[in-house]
């Protein structure tokens, strides 16, 4: 009888602590405790952990076992403890190697019948223990590819507790056993919408390049049928692949989320259309137990695409302010807080009216003016202000039509060309900053004495903001848009043509 010490991880959104689980096997009547501040699916970690190891031919001593899990003041929750608090029960009573169990991290939930299974977030977790120095890792089968995505750290892919037993150096016999995997959901193909399907509405196809050269924020008002949707599911098209670092953070968001994420790290950008009647917490992310992802940070590094947004609740249209202008999403809970990113480009559709036909050519609006206003007014001043580009979509006409069949349309492959040469210009401009495109740059940078333009070419704004029209982060947002009209351009510095389009694309919707 004695101790045994291994190591597990708790995760709290994307960020993992390391817990060291210690047992102590001593004297006393055959009780199994369990402390730490577990929650009530590791509290129950007892009874799983016992059954485990019976029906795996190595059960625990008929002792007084205590579990502690350490730094006891950090909330813990979920059965990915289970193989680390086996493990050390195991070598407390001397089963196996108490030296071997201390060098490797376990993580993974038992079943009664000494299997293992798989867990969510394991990818965030191997990256937590990673970052904390520790180079070894022993997780379900089902989990393994997975694990294995992280470089540098040694995976040990395991069946059952029997077999993890035999891995520490155990005396058992080998047992063959049907490993447990993960249930992977099957997702269809997606085909990647071309450009060249959009027909008519150039204004607005400029804006989608504007939006994916610079990331950023589009907001698309028109009648039913103008195009806003088939716009919107074009924009992820237009992005260039992710970055390693981004690959990694929107796999891990996908692991959290009980998402497949497999053998390889997501290579494109992720596309969430969440329908409007989620809420806060879906959009957002939440939960009382455990803090989970919602649609935005599943977006991130993506598009979030909002579809009939004044149908969306208040409250969880203005939850999405925080993130625009900070790029983390911050949940607050009593016990915890947890941080996910939040770097996902937000396009949003809307009507103009309830019946969605004012404005439109030869179509009667049956709304009432303050129906109208009160249908738009759904969308809060503050939210809109943080979009940068406003666009009026309009229907095509027959001839319009006719005119766009007769000429070539830019594709998407096209597109991305582009944008990808955009971006790398404002790559090699902000080389000596924090930032990497123009939507990330802050305002006071953009008027600084090293890029302030002249008088001459803010002129526009410059009276846009002396009269009202636009706010101070509006301005702000203008001159963005603005370097990013110029890069499309190919163009070293905005001119007064790219910055009066830029004023155009924000405030084009106001009719």
């Amino acid at each position: 009888m004695g101790l045994g010490r291994t190591h597990a991880v708790s995760l709290l959104g994307l960020e993992g602590a390391m817990v060291e689980i210690e047992a102590d096997v001593g004297n006393g009547l055959p009780t199994f405790i369990l402390i730490g501040l577990p929650d009530a699916a590791l509290g129950e970690a007892n009874h799983r952990v016992r059954a485990a190891a019976t029906n795996s031919g190595c059960p625990l001593p008929t002792a007084k076992i205590t579990i502690n899990l350490s730094p006891a003041s950090l909330p813990k929750h979920g059965s990915g403890f289970d193989l680390g608090i086996a493990v050390a029960a195991l070598a407390g009573a001397g089963s196996i190697s108490a030296e071997s169990i201390e060098r490797v991290v376990h993580l993974g939930e038992l079943g009664l019948d000494g299997r293992l299974r798989p867990i969510t977030g394991i990818l965030p977790a191997v990256l937590a223990l990673a970052r904390a120095g520790h180079r070894s890792v022993m997780v379900p089968t089902g989990n393994a590819d997975e694990a294995s995505l992280v470089p540098g750290v040694r995976v040990i892919g395991v069946t059952s507790l029997r077999d993890a037993a035999i891995w520490h150096g155990g005396e058992f016999e080998p047992e063959p056993a049907e490993p447990i995997l993960f249930p992977v959901r099957a997702e269809p193909a997606k085909e990647v919408d071309d450009l060249a399907d959009v027909i008519g509405n150039d204004d607005a196809v400029s804006a989608m390049l504007a939006a994916a050269a610079g990331g950023h924020h589009v907001f698309l008002l028109g009648p039913p049928g103008a195009g806003k949707t088939m716009l919107a599911a074009r924009l992820p098209g237009l992005l260039p692949d992710l970055t390693p670092e981004a690959a990694i953070e929107v796999s891990s968001i996908r692991s959290l989320a009980g998402l497949s994420v497999g053998r390889t790290l997501a290579v494109r950008p992720p596309f969430e259309s969440p329908h409007h009647t989620a809420s806060a917490a879906a959009l957002i992310g939440g939960g009382s137990a455990v803090i989970r992802p919602g649609a935005a940070a599943r977006a991130s590094h993506g598009v979030l695409f909002l579809d009939e947004a004044p149908e969306f609740n208040v409250t969880a249209l203005d939850a999405l302010r925080q993130p625009l202008e900070s790029g983390v999403i911050t949940i607050h809970r009593a016990n915890a807080i947890a941080h996910y990113p939040g770097s996902f480009q937000l396009i949003m559709a809307a009507n103009p009216c309830p019946c969605g036909q004012w404005g439109a050519k030869d179509s009667d609006c049956t709304c009432a003016p303050f129906s109208r206003r009160r249908y738009l007014a759904r969308i809060s001043g503050p939210l809109l202000d943080r979009i940068d580009i406003q666009l009026r979509v309009n229907r095509i006409t027959s001839t319009q039509l006719r005119m766009a069949e007769d000429r070539d349309r830019m594709s998407t492959a096209d597109a991305r060309g582009r944008v990808s040469e955009a971006r790398a210009a404002a790559r090699a401009r902000l080389s000596h900053t924090p930032w990497t495109l123009n939507s990330q740059v802050p305002g006071a940078w953009l008027r600084g004495t090293q890029v302030r333009l002249g008088q001459v070419t803010t002129a526009s704004i410059d009276r846009a903001l002396e009269r009202g029209g636009i706010t101070m982060r509006g301005y702000d947002r203008v001159l963005r848009l603005g370097w990013t009209l110029a890069d499309l351009d190919g163009a070293t510095i905005p001119t007064a043509d790219h910055i009066g389009r830029a004023l155009y694309l924000r405030k084009a919707f106001v009719s």
